[in-house]
């Protein structure tokens, strides 16, 4: 990571290929160690208004780093350096949980792509509320909740609920996960039924916290069809679209690595999900787009279909700290 605009060139020149040149989980743990320490900045945003007030928060500019990259909430107070305009910690458990066995964490670099099988590794709602008590990111700040794998599904609802009691004080949004591929049955509580049970759970905590649901591309449209009725139903504040995906159909070859694709793949059937959900949707639910946003126009293409705020992630981690910035002067 670097601090001077000028030295920008470097991150895909010098420190990409070193970074690159590590197993990517390394690599990863690295870069959030040099974010929670401050040795990383992006060029300066360009100086004009982008911010933008939805469900009563403000957000500086609407692009946020997405879920999964700051899993503990240790640098939150540093995203906002890096020129993002709100951040999403976790997914976080109920139960602290050290995720699935290594490696599970795979680059496919030739087609600007990740796999991850990560398995929610995260130090627990608890550590995270502890973590967060007091701090101040500077930027709006998301919790993504997930289930805990040592929860039988029938518990589902009860494990969200214990998250988001003690910590939706820390958050100005959550967003309840139940879509990542890589935890045993999670995905099954997509079903209409299963998603409104976990729902009402949160309602019966608090009612007006913003809350989200966040969705696989996978989905028939009939599923996603469902999800935006029963969000409806339940007055959620909107739908984050899209998780990774299971599909390898949009790659050349498929490498035979089990988990969540995310990155260029991924970019045309996260459009088709967010798209086909805010048709259902009209104006009653606000979406965060997510998934594929791997250049600036990718990121105005999310906003065209519909995205009221916008996600990235593996189009950071290949293009480095000017990614931001990039973005937000085309928008």
């Amino acid at each position: 990571m670097v601090h001077d605009a000028g030295l920008m060139p470097l991150y895909e020149s010098l420190l990409r290929p070193l970074l690159f040149g590590l197993p990517p989980e390394t690599a990863h743990n690295l870069a959030l160690r040099a974010v929670s320490m401050g040795l990383a900045r992006a060029p300066k945003s360009p100086d004009r208004d982008l911010s933008r007030t939805l469900f009563g928060v403000k957000f500086p500019n609407p692009i946020g780093l997405a879920a999964g990259f700051d899993k503990d909430a240790v640098a939150v107070e540093k995203w906002k350096d890096l020129g993002f305009g709100f951040v999403e910690v976790g997914t976080v458990t109920r139960h602290a949980q050290p995720g699935n066995p290594k490696p599970r964490l795979f680059r496919l670099k030739d087609q600007r792509a990740l796999v991850n099988r990560m398995g929610f590794n995260n130090h627990g709602a608890d550590a995270m509320a502890r973590r967060l008590d007091g701090k101040n990111a500077g930027i709006p700040v998301g919790v993504n909740i997930g289930k805990s794998k040592v929860t039988p599904l029938d518990q589902a609802h009860e494990d969200y609920a214990y998250s988001f009691r003690i910590l939706k004080d820390f958050a100005d949004y959550v967003v309840v996960n139940v879509s990542s591929p890589n935890t045993p049955g999670l995905r099954e509580l997509q079903d209409k039924d299963s998603l409104r049970k976990i729902l009402e759970s949160l309602k019966e905590v608090d009612q007006s916290k913003p809350l989200f649901v966040k969705v696989a591309p996978d989905l028939t449209l009939g599923a996603i069809e469902d999800i935006v009725a029963v969000a409806k139903e339940m007055y959620l504040t909107g739908i984050v679209a899209t998780n990774t995906t299971v599909s390898r159909d949009s790659l050349k070859a498929d490498p035979g690595i089990e988990g969540g694709l995310s990155g260029a793949p991924l970019t045309d059937i996260a459009d088709e999900a967010l798209r086909f959900a805010k048709e259902c949707a009209g104006d009653d639910l606000r979406f965060i787009g997510v998934g594929g946003v791997m250049s600036p126009e990718d990121a105005k293409r999310k906003f065209t279909l519909g995205a009221d705020l916008v996600q990235i992630y593996t189009g950071w981690v290949y293009a480095g700290p000017s990614f931001v910035p990039n973005i937000l002067s085309a928008l």
